[in-house]
């Protein structure tokens, strides 16, 4: 699920998992991926997965919606600049 706001975007986005695991292992084939890559993951849901999801918060754009900001670089706490970080 995603909410969106108005000259903004996407605010939040979310998911739920997939707990089932026969729907977990046809989906991997059907994608050519090996269960043996994902055997951990897998394992998971072989004993025991329960139900869940998550969301993202962008709390740059949640701030721009609030403050009806137009641009993202001007509510963004510590501005990224490429070549500035020096380690």
């Amino acid at each position: 699920m995603d909410l969106l706001a108005r000259g903004v975007g996407e605010i939040i986005g979310g998911s739920q998992r997939e707990e089932r695991l026969e729907r977990l292992l046809g989906r991997m084939e059907e994608l050519g991926l090996k269960e043996e890559d994902y055997s951990w993951y897998v394992d998971m849901r072989r004993y025991g997965g329960t139900r869940h999801a998550g969301f993202g918060l962008g709390f740059e754009r949640f701030i721009m919606y609030v403050t009806g900001m137009s641009n993202i670089r001007d509510v963004i706490p510590y501005p990224r600049t490429v070549g500035t970080a020096e380690f």
